[in-house]
């Protein structure tokens, strides 16, 4: 049910998150938050439209009651306005929120298809799934007795959701099993990760944003903490590939991470309440360490503002391909109780102007995702492979042809997984070898002087 406190905008490419921006009161039923032109209304289309519906209610194949022509006459008005804008029941907003929040009742999967079959692509970390054993290639057979074979993946995971401590039955083939077994399990309340982060390398950090949900920005927040404890970060990579969007002030926060201070992103609308500036507050979490930001084409909204004001701010190197151009933000608003309408209120634009809308963030560096192979070296012999060479001289360890290349290999494994994350590691080791360079230069400047 919509509240009336779900007056709402967001900017995710899909229906996938919204951000609560303005409210109004519990009297109030939203008709008049955006001002209504002041014209008249065109009769002569009207009149077009009554015989329209007319014929339709009189001459269509099938009955269809009026309330029912009415809900598709205002879909499609909607949806001919733009690609984002559109008309929200009851389930679609559930769905909405569930994104927005990063929390459902479930079981804590994900999932695929694959040989037209549910499978099971990871169970999620401390989740119903995960503590009854459920593993990444499992195939779900059967839901509570009905087969799943054929059935879509948005109808599976929609059957797989239910109310919190209610119990599905899921029948799994497994790798190495005869036979397929049953595992019940106990629904519950199952919270996304957005945020994810690690050690790349020493002192070089690494920090998934899979999609902006109400809390990303202290998740981002967190996630930098625990990587400071690790040691001094010297760098970080901050991963937004295939990164759909979502709430627009957690853009803003994690953005404001990474800066001390200036404008982060401003919206220009018809309305005055679509018109805002956000800018960051004094202090950057991570003290001016060189950063490199991975976008692709899969990389919207939210996304892309986090990317273009880090760049337009020469905080970060952007790198990867050209991201998907969504600039549009949409504002939720309720219709009734039970309805509402998600429509583009306004464009948004980067700190330098730059209106990323059918154009996407294009990046400093391109760096396109590739598979790589080595090339054989031939067996070279070095020097530490010839009989009675000479010791290192200052106690360092011998390395031989056989060491180098078990060296190789494990850099090119590095690589070959995802070649984009290896360039932007070196990227960041190359930013600050320069930097380790230009502070000496400044220090024997000094000491001349």
């Amino acid at each position: 049910m919509f509240t009336p406190k779900a007056l709402t905008t967001f900017i995710g490419a899909a229906a996938l998150t919204a951000l609560p921006l303005m409210g109004f009161s519990e009297g109030d039923s939203g008709q008049n938050l955006i001002p209504a032109a002041e014209t008249r209304l065109p009769l002569e289309d009207l009149r077009s439209f009554a015989k329209v519906f007319e014929q339709i209610r009189q001459g269509y194949v099938e009955e269809v009651d009026d309330s029912t022509l009415l809900e598709y006459a205002i879909k499609g008005m909607l949806q001919g306005l733009d690609p984002h804008s559109s008309y929200l029941d009851r389930a679609s907003f559930d769905d909405l929120q569930a994104n927005t929040t990063g929390e459902f009742a479930g079981l804590g999967i994900e999932v695929g298809i694959e040989n037209d079959y549910i499978t099971v692509v990871t169970p999620m970390d401390d989740t119903p799934a995960a503590r009854a054993g459920l593993k990444s290639g499992d195939i779900i057979l059967r839901l509570s007795g009905k087969s799943l074979k054929g059935v879509g993946l948005d109808e599976a995971v929609e059957r797989m959701r239910g109310p919190k401590g209610s119990s599905v039955t899921l029948t799994i083939a497994r790798q190495g099993h005869k036979e397929p077994f049953d595992v019940t399990i106990e629904r519950d309340t199952v919270r996304v990760r957005s945020v994810r982060s690690k050690i790349l390398d020493d002192g070089y950090g690494y920090l998934r944003i899979s999609q902006f949900q109400l809390d990303t920005g202290s998740d981002v927040a967190a996630e930098i903490r625990e990587l400071q404890e690790e040691g001094d970060l010297k760098g970080m990579v901050i991963d937004l590939r295939n990164n759909p969007g979502g709430v627009l002030q957690s853009s803003v926060e994690v953005a404001d991470a990474f800066l001390d201070s200036g404008l982060v992103v401003y919206t220009e609308g018809r309305s005055k309440s679509a018109s805002l500036e956000y800018s960051a507050e004094p202090g950057d979490m991570t003290e001016g360490i060189p950063l490199v930001v991975l976008i692709n084409d899969g990389s919207a909204s939210a996304a892309e503002i986090v990317a273009g004001a880090l760049q337009d701010h020469r905080r970060a190197v952007v790198m990867g391909t050209d991201s998907f151009g969504k600039g549009s933000v949409q504002t939720v608003i309720p219709i009734n109780s039970e309805r509402a309408i998600k429509l583009t209120t306004a464009l948004y634009f980067t700190p330098n102007g730059r209106s990323i809308q059918a154009q996407g963030i294009t990046p400093d560096i391109v760096v396109e995702r590739v598979k790589v192979t080595r090339m054989e070296s031939g067996g070279r012999t070095t020097e530490a492979d010839l009989a009675g060479h000479l010791g290192n001289g200052n106690g360092g360890r011998d390395r031989n042809a056989a060491d180098r290349k078990r060296a190789m290999e494990s850099r090119e494994d590095w690589y070959g997984r995802d070649n984009q994350i290896f360039e932007a590691l070196n990227v960041l080791k190359g930013m600050n070898l320069y930097a380790r360079q230009h502070d000496k230069k400044r220090e024997r400047v000094a000491r001349v002087d």
